[in-house]
């Protein structure tokens, strides 16, 4: 018998363009980074998670992230680096399942609800997608996995970075 419940994930890579400059740099590692404009008069495009311990995030004047981390380091975008870690990662996806609805170059939704046949249930979906994505790219990725677009989006962030957490019906009230 199959079942009528559909299994989507979403799939939210963490803090994605600082990621990518401290997987290109290892000296950026471990440092609080930001991407964005070089001048105080621009906004911060993504914050590391060691910045992010500072009050730091995407859309925050620059001005102000110097203000809460004097030894932040800021690093111009690299958009063409991005998307090409974007398509590889997309392509990973498209492995799983032709059903993929991207939201930015970092995130996406996945219908797996018949790719459960090939390869198993939409949990080992979702870990296998967070590995390969690991070994392909060296980038974390967190995920969801419920049986709708919102929950499946709600459930990415419950545990990141380079989380994964399933909420099926009957465990809203619990997990939510």
């Amino acid at each position: 018998m199959i079942s009528a419940t559909r299994s989507i994930l979403h799939v939210d890579m963490d803090a994605f363009y600082a990621s990518v400059e401290q997987r290109d740099n290892p000296d950026l590692q471990g440092k609080p980074l930001v991407v964005g404009g070089s001048t105080n008069r621009g906004v911060v495009a993504a914050a590391s998670y060691e910045a992010r311990k500072f009050g730091i995030r995407s859309a925050m004047p620059m001005a102000e992230a110097v203000r809460r981390c004097q030894h932040l380091v800021r690093v111009r975008p690299r958009m063409s680096h991005y998307k090409a870690a974007s398509q590889q990662i997309f392509s990973i996806f498209h492995d799983f399942t032709p059903l993929v609805e991207g939201l930015s170059l970092d995130e996406a939704f996945l219908d797996v609800t018949a790719s459960v046949r090939l390869f198993g249930s939409p949990k080992n979906i979702a870990i296998n997608i967070k590995q390969r994505i690991k070994d392909d790219t060296g980038l974390t990725a967190s995920v969801g996995v419920a049986e709708n677009k919102l929950v499946a989006k709600i459930a990415s962030d419950l545990d990141k970075p380079d989380g994964l957490t399933v909420v099926m019906p009957g465990q809203y009230e619990e997990k939510l």
